[in-house]
């Protein structure tokens, strides 16, 4: 046990098998997410200039790294999230290094902080690899810089404060995340010389001079951006909306509780067995468990390692810093109005508070009993690691449902004419319209490496009143990509109803206006007015699938049900009926009624009037009030346009008078 123990302790190996615990497991099925979709689409399909682009209006300098790292890694998802999951364990890496230099008496405090820092359950956005990993890149440029500061007092000061400036530098120019960061620099140093013989003069002046360097570039910075460079995006600004000094007054606090109290609050919601599932339940109980374990462990091989002396005394440092960290970190925030949440995706915002959080909480923590503090951070650490998995799986989850979103897509419609518009409801949990966007100009227009971008993707609820004017006809539609742009009008629109387990849907102009089914706050029933199935594209498909959405589902329900719905659109209704033979022997049911229409328009045009008959019976069955209605204007196009015969005007009568519908 102890050799077991002896082997465990080494705290860049404790730190890596809690980063696997709690971020590793799931990545070979995790794909890309929100801005993930969109810069990569930019990147990769239409090429470095299109990056230079998007970036030169808010962080150039930012591009230039994604240029570096595109080159390294192709659009393939796994290669990003093994790099996102090194870049983590990295920065909690160097934040135990940095602590190890303030705090040399207590490894525990060091490591404790460390741990806390990598599992943090503020930010939830891990999967989201591609983005997250520029993110990583500069926190540990900044924390290098931070090391090399502390490191240069001992030896090589000038080459070694040379390096930490310029990654200083590199975090200052990139990204404004961690810009104000920069700032607890002094407080760092100050702790750093607590122990050094010197009277309060003395230690000030020795602070100064050590900070002065690092000064001096975070000045360069601030100028560079005030006249030289200015993100277009984000305005510094007091006075105005939730800037103003009263404002301010109510917002801080609130932030503070929010990446401290709330965040780690967030542990404590256990999986749910009815809604999560068995499967996940299990892992989740063996990621908490394997992770107290190995800290456990570790606290077994540490218990004569530390010392007692100064411990208490460490702790109240480590509590004062961490709370100068945590006030200063927000200030990108609040003087920009930009909101510091707990949701997705603004909990991107809580990156810049971990190091304070993490330092505060562990402060606190070492104030308890030696064995019961590394009990009780041995507690969080697990819980937040098996809630870092559960996100995982959330993240897996949503890809495998825009997967499977662009599948029956393409089954339904194979190509799609140039300047489509496509509008949607807002399913999906980790992709905003844009970035859906992105994958529907990556699988229908593959070779298209231009400017001009051939489609977008909207939902109506974010777009109505802006980009989308109305929804109406004949209106001119622009939309900015930065790196491309779109130019389309509301008459040329097809419109989507995804809700899974049902399958995606294209609306239908004549019935879905009325489809009490759909939310009516999706605004899909209005959108449902615009659809048509005039620009999908059967002969000379455009579509190609990109080899991370393989392999390709079985074809089971919505399989054949896309492809009948493309054949009703042709006007095969031969077809129709025999892909409806093959999909109603399946063991698979539909839960959306409506799935059953197009079978039942393709029976009665192909003369099945009892199969159409029986069919329709079993959507009325679903809800007579809200299916009635739209049961009755099916059969009212199935009298206008299936061919006469002696059975139809028995069989449009008995449904009628089934369906209670109105002359």
């Amino acid at each position: 046990m102890k050799r077991l123990a002896s082997s465990l302790t080494s705290p860049p190996l404790v730190l890596a098998i809690v980063a696997v615990l709690a971020y590793g497991l799931l990545l070979p099925q995790l794909g890309f997410y929100w801005d993930d979709m969109g810069i990569s689409w930019i990147r990769y399909q239409l090429g470095p200039e299109a990056m230079e682009r998007y970036f030169s209006t808010n962080r150039p300098v930012w591009g230039l790294l994604y240029q570096g790292t595109t080159q390294l890694f192709s659009q393939i998802p796994i290669y990003w999230h093994v790099f996102a999951l090194f870049l983590r364990w990295l920065t909690a890496l160097l934040a135990w290094a940095i602590l190890r230099e303030l705090f040399p008496k207590q490894p525990r405090l060091a490591l404790g902080s460390a741990l806390l820092f990598l599992v943090y359950p503020g930010f939830n956005q891990q999967s989201g690899a591609f983005l997250y990993s520029h993110f990583f890149i500069v926190l540990n440029f900044f924390l290098f810089s931070l090391y090399l500061m502390l490191r240069a007092w001992r030896e090589r000061y000038w080459l070694k404060t040379g390096f930490g400036m310029f990654f200083s530098g590199l975090n200052l120019w990139m990204h404004e995340y961690f810009f104000v960061l920069e700032l607890i620099r002094p407080a760092v140093i100050w702790t750093a010389l607590r122990e050094e013989d010197l009277d309060f003069g003395a230690r000030l002046r020795r602070t100064l001079g050590l900070w002065a360097p690092y000064l001096a570039v975070f000045v360069a910075a601030v100028l560079s951006r005030l006249f030289i460079f200015n993100n277009q995006i984000y305005e510094i600004g007091t006075g105005q909306d939730g800037t103003s000094p009263f404002n301010l007054v109510t917002t801080i606090p609130a932030s503070l509780w929010t990446v401290s109290v709330a965040a780690w609050a967030q542990v404590f919601r256990l999986p749910d067995l009815a809604t999560d599932g068995p499967r996940t339940t299990l892992v989740y109980g063996a990621v908490a468990l394997l992770t107290y374990g190995v800290l456990v462990i570790a606290l077994f091989g540490w218990q004569t390692q530390g010392a007692k002396r100064s411990a208490r005394k460490d702790a109240f440092w480590a509590l004062g810093l961490g709370l100068f960290i945590l006030f200063v970190a927000g200030w990108p925030f609040w003087l920009t109005g930009v909101p510091v949440s707990l949701g997705y995706p603004a909990n991107r915002a809580t990156l810049s508070f971990m190091l304070g959080v993490s330092l505060l909480l562990a402060g606190l923590l070492a104030l308890l009993p030696r064995q019961l503090n590394w009990i009780f951070l041995a507690v969080l650490v697990s819980l937040a690691a098996g809630r870092q998995f559960q996100w995982s799986n959330d993240f897996r989850r949503d890809w495998n449902a825009q997967k499977n979103l662009f599948w029956q897509m393409t089954w339904r419609a194979p190509g799609l004419e140039p300047g489509t518009i496509v509008l949607m409801n807002e399913e999906l949990d980790f992709y905003a319209d844009n970035s859906i966007g992105a994958a529907l100009n990556w699988i229908y227009a593959p070779d298209n490496h231009t400017g001009r971008v051939d489609y977008v993707l909207f939902y109506p609820t974010n777009r109505l009143g802006g980009t989308l004017a109305s929804m109406e006809p004949g209106q001119a539609v622009e939309y900015d990509y930065l790196a491309g742009r779109f130019e389309g009008n509301t008459s040329r629109v097809v419109t989507f109803f995804y809700a899974p387990p049902g399958c995606l849907r294209l609306l239908d102009p004549e019935i879905d206006p009325y489809n009490r089914l759909i939310p009516a706050d999706s605004l899909m029933r209005e959108a449902a007015k615009l659809s048509s199935s005039g620009p999908v594209l059967e002969a000379g498909s455009t579509s190609r699938m990109p080899e991370i959405y393989s392999p390709e589902p079985a074809h089971g329900w919505c399989y054949y049900f896309e492809r009948a719905d493309l054949a009703r659109q042709v006007g095969d209704w031969q077809q129709v009926a025999e892909l409806g033979d093959k999909a109603f022997k399946l063991d698979e049911h539909t839960d959306d009624p409506l799935e059953r229409f197009v079978f039942v328009e393709g029976y009665a045009h192909v003369g099945e009037w009892e199969q159409a008959l029986a069919y329709s019976q079993d959507s009325y069955q679903f809800s007579k009030n809200y299916l009635g209605p739209l049961l009755c204007r099916l059969w009212d196009r199935i009298q206008r346009e299936a061919p006469a015969s002696p059975e139809k005007d028995d069989f449009i009568r008995q449904a009628t008078t089934l369906f209670v519908c109105n002359p």
